[in-house]
């Protein structure tokens, strides 16, 4: 079921699906991707793996597991819907006998929607509810309409850090530079050839996808995250969006030289009866 919640010229929607955004509509303009054939999510949340480990397979707890899909299990997982207050809509995951399947830990997982003017704030939090340590990553995988205007085109966007960074890619034993201690990478379908563009320890702590043609932007500001991942298919003209991605760290692949997940080390390792909050702001002018 999809919930809606309207505050100001803020209008947003969420589904207990994912616990998966629908919309981001400010002033009458829709910013949010609206799942089409080129990509057929719109936000989803990224837990307990950001992408995956190779063949999807891991150790935990001396056994072996084996993900379903890429990027966790919550974004194919019904939240139960726990809340909806004037400014927010919240959501709820506990493990279940298809996450313990893929994931050996106790968890309750809550997401957060909170509205203030032209923001919404992205808040996830982890509890502990097992008896041990757990390990896991987490982050945010939003997709933002590009173009924002009708008669514009994918090629009229870019996207600009708030501060100057390097961004290489490593292809065929090659690495390539993206961006030189610059701020500025324009949009074309070329420039995810090599896939995501992924930074990680950011001097950035927001990024925004703007117009040549227009003032409207989106920008995500993640205090929190050490690595931001810039995204679109490769050659394919429909795929008229571009996903700014926080992560808590870099992705799980990254850490496979570490086979058991409580090795990896960019895991977030989290105690019996603790809480870790993760948040992002998704800004819309």
């Amino acid at each position: 079921m999809v919930y809606e919640l309207e505050l100001g010229k803020m209008k947003i929607s969420a589904d207990e699906n994912g616990a998966e955004l629908h919309s981001l509509n400010y002033e009458g303009r829709e910013y949010l991707w609206q799942c089409g054939k080129a990509w057929e999510r719109y936000a989803p949340i990224l837990f307990p793996f950001i992408c995956s480990p190779k063949d999807r397979t891991y150790m935990a707890d001396g056994r072996e597991y084996k993900m379903k899909g890429n990027h966790g299990f919550a974004r194919d997982s019904v939240f139960a819907f726990k809340e909806k207050t004037a400014d927010s809509l919240t959501f709820v995951l506990t493990e279940n006998e298809e996450t313990l399947a893929q994931y050996p830990y106790k968890f309750e997982l809550t997401v957060t929607y909170k509205v203030e003017g032209n923001s919404v704030t992205v808040i996830n939090r982890v509890k502990n509810t097992d008896e041990r340590d757990i390990y896991f990553y987490i982050g945010g995988h939003p997709a933002f309409n590009a173009p924002l205007i009708e008669g514009e085109s994918f090629d009229d966007y870019y996207v600009e850090y708030a501060e100057q960074e390097k961004i290489t890619q490593k292809v065929d034993g090659r690495e390539i530079t993206v961006l030189d201690h610059e701020k500025r990478i324009d949009m074309t379908r070329s420039v995810f050839d090599n896939d995501a563009l992924i930074l990680e320890n950011p001097n950035s702590k927001a990024v925004s996808l703007r117009s040549n043609k227009n003032s409207h932007s989106v920008t995500v500001e993640f205090p929190m995250s050490e690595c931001i991942a810039v995204w679109s298919p490769t050659g394919d003209d429909e795929a008229k969006f571009v996903c700014l991605e926080p992560w808590t760290s870099v992705p799980t692949n990254y850490d496979d030289d570490f086979e058991k997940l409580e090795d990896k080390p960019h895991a977030i390792s989290l105690n019996p009866n603790k809480e870790y909050e993760y948040k992002y702001k998704i800004v819309l002018e």
